[in-house]
């Protein structure tokens, strides 16, 4: 992530507040190159506690840590599929289980080998060979037997500690990986394309307007901030891909009121493509479930991150790894209303 000059000059007034020691550089972005994924639209970082990189980009919004977790709206305390598999079982990680982690590993003189989850950091821009050691916050690291530090991809040494990346796979017991595969991570030669967004709204008659539009008007943003307990923050989505005159829909889920009664409000200050449609929850009720996701960033369940997702009428969670305890963290939450990504994963 680069940050804009403004950005910058925001980190280095408050980074003596956010942590003591500086964050170690960034790393690949090696979930998007592997995975092929797009990155969210609307996502929104939890309150991190002071042990966590500071996260700061001009359209992010961080979320205020009231202390405690507040109860999940509608009166649900927890949420599961049919039948007795609960959602993200898949995902969970007992001792012995087959695991596999992609991302970085940091080795320290004296220490074990550590896979280290790919938490948000910003560019610090550090140079003349300034660059700190690099570390990885307890909750967040996982300790390796039998690694190889020979085998790791972009290798190097900072103040005398090994940083580089593997693909891992190995035995899991108590926050250990005893590693019996390890391969470079695969870099795809090129950029992922993107493809065509599901505008959740037919096209009106004649087509989607290819005509630039205005997003950043102040009676939009009056609009909307007046209705955070009615509708979603709208998204601009791409129903025929991304590029010079691709038509752009302004696209707002309504999850309490008649949705042609605020279509019509809403036209009165925007005029371009528009797509107003059924949600569960609305802003305000996705920000209260974020707020109780950040909540957990402290408690050293391995959270880093919460926010907005792809899927509407789901709050994004990222996480080290999905076990018993994370389970019985985020459950009160609603899992069925969570969008869960782990950097550590089961072999099934």
């Amino acid at each position: 992530m680069n940050p804009t000059d403004e950005v910058d000059d925001l980190l280095t007034r408050a980074g003596a507040r956010w942590r003591a020691d500086q964050p170690s550089p960034p790393e690949p972005d090696l979930d998007h190159i592997l995975g092929g994924g797009r990155r969210p639209r609307r996502w929104v970082p939890a309150l991190a506690a002071a042990s966590v990189a500071a996260i700061a980009a001009a359209a992010l919004t961080v979320l205020p840590d009231g202390g405690k977790q507040p109860a999940p709206p509608n009166g649900t305390s927890q949420s599961f599929a049919q039948g007795n598999k609960a959602p993200y079982d898949d995902l969970l990680v007992r001792d012995g289980d087959q695991v596999t982690a992609t991302g970085r590993v940091i080795v320290a003189p004296g220490r074990e080998p550590v896979f280290c989850a790919r938490l948000p950091m910003t560019d610090i821009g550090f140079t003349g060979g300034k660059e700190p050691a690099p570390t990885c916050e307890p909750q967040y690291a996982v300790t390796l037997k039998d690694l190889d530090p020979a085998r790791l991809a972009d290798a190097k040494t900072i103040e005398g500690v090994r940083i580089g990346y593997a693909v891992l796979i190995g035995t899991w017991t108590g926050r250990t990986i005893d590693v019996r595969d390890q391969t470079v991570p695969t870099h795809s030669p090129t950029a992922p394309q993107i493809p065509p967004d599901q505008v959740p709204c037919p096209a009106p008659a004649g087509g989607w307007k290819t005509a630039p539009n205005n997003y950043d008007k102040v009676a939009i943003s009056r609009f909307l901030e007046t209705r955070q307990d009615q509708a979603t923050d709208p998204r601009v989505q791409y129903p025929k891909g991304q590029g010079p005159g691709a038509p752009e829909v302004y696209t707002i889920g309504v999850a309490h009121g008649d949705l042609a009664t605020f279509r019509n409000a809403f036209e009165k200050v925007y005029g371009g493509n528009l797509c107003v449609h059924q949600v569960k929850f609305s802003e305000a009720e996705l920000m209260q479930r974020a707020t109780a996701v950040g909540n957990l960033i402290p408690k050293g369940v391995g959270v880093y991150m919460g926010g907005g997702s792809f899927e509407e009428d789901k709050v994004g969670v990222s996480a080290l790894v999905y076990d018993e305890a994370l389970k019985t963290a985020l459950t009160p939450i609603g899992l069925d209303d969570l969008k869960l990504e782990v950097a550590v994963k089961p072999v099934r």
